[in-house]
């Protein structure tokens, strides 16, 4: 299964909303299985975006965990990810290439909000 940013961008943005700090027990996402889902959040684990409960089993198809709530990490990523004008250019930019790294999206996306400001990164 490949990384999908999109979906990596709707499961932080739906932890992020929750107001009590603890991801919602069951996120849904319009366009995704759960099984894409439970396996984007072990990613966003393993990156240190988001603290996880590994609910992989025998049984399961794909490795997969449940997230718990954002942390440092990715409470910064969607701060620069939320809006829709930074996340569109951030998005024309890194096409251009194809896929690329999540520092690199990072990267990228810090500099388009920097640019946003006025400020000369």
């Amino acid at each position: 299964m490949k990384r999908n940013m999109e979906l990596v961008r709707e499961i932080l943005r739906t932890i992020n909303e929750h107001e009590h700090g603890f991801s919602p027990k069951d996120i849904e996402i319009k366009g995704f299985t759960q099984e894409q889902i439970g396996y984007h959040c072990l990613l966003l684990g393993e990156a240190g975006l988001i603290e996880i409960s590994d609910s992989t089993t025998c049984a399961s198809n794909s490795p997969s965990a449940s997230p718990v709530r954002l942390k440092w990490d990715g409470h910064e990523f969607i701060d620069n990810a939320t809006n829709e004008k930074v996340w569109s250019q951030a998005k024309g930019a890194v096409d251009k290439l194809g896929e690329v790294s999540f520092s690199v999206w990072a990267s990228v996306l810090s500099q388009v909000v920097m640019q946003n400001l006025g400020i000369n990164s």
